[in-house]
């Protein structure tokens, strides 16, 4: 069976995903048309219902569930994994409803956790998440939401942080913070879902018997990243719920559907 399969070219997807898709674990009868793309593409692409299994921002979850079914291996989700709120200069929270903000895609779980801590705030500007930096830094917005490396890079570049919006999330919800998961279309059976789940859960202990070791094809797609960044990115967003959602990533993403669904219901 051939699956067409979404994931992002950061280090944490390919992290996990590199022993399944170039066959360095047994993937049985499944094999994958591989796309890379950015987390806001694939978000875009699962309302489109282009692929059989991507990842996706948990922030477009509520919307996908008549389409698609959660897969418990593979995802981004924990504590103090949240997204910044940066800007080049000191602000006060206060005066955010009347800045412009950078955000990295309509429906990323970065963008739900901003609207959930600053409601009345309008002037956004939807990016690429690796243009924000930049947009902040030549002024073409007073701050900007950054998630992935960036998490990592901006205090080298002069940025400062001024919230971080996962530690809000876990203050109010008392919850780890879903940042993104997999999913799968529901054409798919039962059966079918659990022996990828499987097959994830394979692909991530395979490289983690290798770990601090990096494959080349983490590193050819992360983008001109430095080693030590690429294992901060893999510590920070590779943790257990990668393996297993459980009990407590679970609960956690339906805490966030049910917040989705207070701030934005009509």
């Amino acid at each position: 069976m051939k699956l067409s399969l979404g994931f992002s070219p950061c280090p944490n997807d390919t992290f996990i995903f590199d022993a399944l898709v170039n066959r360095k674990i047994d993937t049985g009868d499944f094999e994958f048309d591989v796309a890379l793309e950015d987390v806001q593409t694939l978000n875009r692409w699962a309302m489109e219902k282009k692929l059989d299994v991507s990842k996706i921002s948990y922030g477009v979850w509520p919307l996908l569930q008549e389409n698609y079914s959660l897969l418990d291996a593979g995802g981004a989700l924990g504590k103090g994994v949240g997204p910044l709120l940066i800007s080049k200069n000191n602000i006060l929270l206060k005066d955010i409803n009347q800045l412009s903000i950078a955000i990295p895609g309509e429906q990323t779980t970065a963008h739900l956790l901003f609207s959930m801590a600053f409601p009345q705030a309008k002037k956004k500007k939807f990016m690429v998440f690796n243009q924000i930096e930049s947009a902040v830094l030549n002024g073409q917005v007073d701050c900007g939401v950054i998630i992935h490396e960036n998490r990592f890079t901006y205090m080298q570049k002069g940025l400062v942080k001024q919230m971080d919006l996962g530690e809000y999330w876990e203050q109010i919800t008392k919850a780890p913070i879903p940042l993104g998961g997999i999913v799968m279309r529901n054409k798919f059976s039962p059966a079918d879902r659990a022996e990828l789940d499987r097959l994830i859960r394979d692909s991530v202990a395979y490289a983690e018997s290798y770990y601090p070791d990096l494959s080349d094809y983490v590193t050819r797609h992360a983008q001109e990243m430095q080693e030590s960044v690429m294992r901060q990115h893999i510590d920070l967003y590779v943790n257990q719920f990668s393996h297993s959602l459980g009990e407590e990533g679970r609960k956690a993403v339906d805490t966030l559907v049910q917040v989705y669904k207070q701030m934005y219901s009509s």
